[in-house]
Formats: structure tokens, sequence, C-alpha cells
């Protein structure tokens, strides 16, 4: 599974890629973890606002720091 955390490095960014690796640590899953900071890049994923979270190249939520729960959540669907 390959997890994307696309923000430009704002504190909101920063604490989504916080929560994402807590959660994941947490599940046991293997994953890898990648930060997206280029805006070009960003742009690839028809993203407007960050942070955002993409897993396999699937947007699962943007313009918000997610909770815990909803990483959660959207990991225990996707594996």
């Amino acid at each position: 599974m390959k997890i994307a955390i696309l923000g430009t490095g704002c504190p909101k960014c920063y604490k989504t890629e916080e929560i994402v690796r807590k959660v994941v640590a947490g599940l046991g899953i293997t994953a890898e973890i990648e930060k997206v900071k280029e805006l070009k890049e960003i742009m690839k994923y028809n993203v407007m606002m960050t942070p955002a979270v993409a897993i396999d190249g699937k947007v699962v939520i943007a313009g918000k720091v997610p909770s815990e729960e909803e990483i959660k959540k959207i990991l225990e669907e996707v594996q």
C-alpha cells in the first residue's frame, strides 16, 4: 500500500502526516508513506485544498486534518 500525504509544508500537513504514521503503526500495516510537497505533483491528484491523503493514487481525504478514527476506518476498508 502506498500512502501519499499531499501538502506544501504547513502545520496542518505535518499534523496529517503524524496522524497517518501513528495509525499505520498502530494497525501494524505495511505501507510506504510519502510526503508530496511540490505543487505540480499535488495538482496531478486534482486536489485544490491541502492537506490531503491519497492511498494507492486515490484521494481519500482533502482540505482538512483527519482524525485518527477517520484514517483507521479508511485503512481498514482498503485492506
